[in-house]
């Protein structure tokens, strides 16, 4: 086994545990305002909405999704967390946790993207043409073309997939920042 394929496993396995231990530190280093946490909402909340649309469009190793937001993305699901948790560190008015984040997202989350990627390529055949016409990650502007494919939005998969955690989540981490705002004056 590769370096990058044994890197790419533990990236899988940890990236949910070190993202507990990440909320810790950072509400032990956030420095919010009422200012911050204002415009944190500009990219939290849609990174929720985002997370919550792809969940309910995605039937994980089933198929190869490419309606909803997988035709403007390959990871919406990615890009709607990294949405949520750079709205935090918005909110959290810290340079740290910014850069922490950033270096978090690329040693976690790229090796995910692509251990994900080499599992749908091996899969599904139609990944490698999805893929040219598809980004990784930032969005295109318009919807890629597909063959014919006609997932709708399902409720039933957003509830299997238990997304309204994330929702739950944002709420708890704004209480918590609010807390400390109220609270914890330094």
């Amino acid at each position: 086994m590769s370096e990058r394929t044994r890197w790419q496993k533990i990236a899988r396995r940890i990236r949910v545990p070190l993202g507990f231990i990440f909320a810790g530190v950072f509400l032990w280093l956030a420095r919010p305002t009422w200012h911050t946490m204002l415009g944190s909402l500009l990219l939290v909340v849609p990174g929720v909405w985002l997370r919550a649309y792809a969940a309910g469009y995605v039937r994980k190793n089933a198929e190869l999704t490419r309606t909803g937001p997988y035709a403007y993305t390959r990871n919406p699901l990615y890009l709607g967390s990294m949405m949520i948790a750079f709205g935090f560190a918005w909110a959290a008015a810290s340079w740290i946790i910014l850069i922490a984040l950033a270096a978090l997202f690329a040693a976690i989350y790229l090796p995910t993207i692509r251990s994900e990627e080499a599992y749908l390529r091996e899969h599904f055949a139609g990944f490698d043409e999805y893929a040219k016409h598809v980004p990784r990650l930032l969005p295109r502007l318009t919807p890629a073309p597909t063959d014919g494919g006609s997932g709708r939005f399902s409720s039933e998969r957003y509830l299997h997939h238990r997304e309204y955690n994330a929702c739950m989540g944002a709420i708890a981490i704004y209480a918590a920042l609010a807390a400390r705002l109220l609270f914890l004056k330094r």
